[in-house]
């Protein structure tokens, strides 16, 4: 109904296709503005920290396309060059190998793009085996790490229970030495009262 309201009033098909080329797309000051404005975004193009493939696959495209419905023409060679440009520090051997091996005023960017989204799939599944690895190491180390300290305390045990054993028997020894003592002291006792019995006399009869 908006763009039955824009026409309406028109007299002609001609008038009625002006209005609408001037409504979606502008003037011709506006498109060259436009243009301007998406020629610089298309140079200032770079891919951005965490920003997969895919999305600049996505970003680029729409620039491009854009650019193209303006008028600006881009061949194969351009195209792919400012792609592999665009990419951070962490592409550059893949960028390196592409640019040895392949044609890139043959190949197509949906192609290049695919190369690059390969690429991207098998470093994510060789980060993801790292990470599990990492993972698998610690609780080797815990299990290995509890082990140990299961040992450490059975000898703990063995050693404090050897103690124990010891102390009794040198505390045994030590009674049986003491008791000896004893006897002895009162074996002693009881001859020194006999012999020192032997010195005294009865006063009746002098024995």
């Amino acid at each position: 109904m908006d763009e039955f309201f824009r026409v309406s009033q028109c007299k002609n098909a001609k008038e009625m296709w002006d209005v609408l080329e001037v409504t979606h797309e502008g003037t011709s000051e506006v498109k060259r503005a436009r243009k301007h404005a998406l020629i610089q975004e298309y140079e200032l193009f770079r891919m951005q920290k965490g920003e997969s493939i895919t999305e600049v696959q996505k970003r680029f495209t729409h620039i491009v396309n854009h650019l193209m419905g303006l008028g600006k023409e881009f061949d194969k060679e351009e195209l792919n060059i400012k792609v592999l440009k665009c990419l951070d520090r962490n592409w550059q051997p893949k960028v390196t190998t592409i640019s040895e091996s392949n044609d890139l005023s043959i190949i197509t960017t949906a192609a290049l793009f695919g190369k690059l989204r390969e690429h991207e799939i098998e470093m994510q599944r060789l980060s993801e085996l790292e990470t599990n690895e990492k993972k698998v190491k610690p609780i080797a180390l815990k299990a290995s790490s509890k082990k140990s300290d299961e040992i450490e305390e059975e000898v703990a045990e063995s050693s404090d229970n050897e103690n124990l054993n010891l102390l009794v028997k040198k505390f045994g020894k030590y009674l049986k030495r003491k008791g000896n003592k004893g006897n002895q002291r009162r074996y002693n006792s009881k001859q020194n009262d006999s012999s020192n019995s032997s010195k005294f006399s009865c006063y009746n009869c002098g024995k």
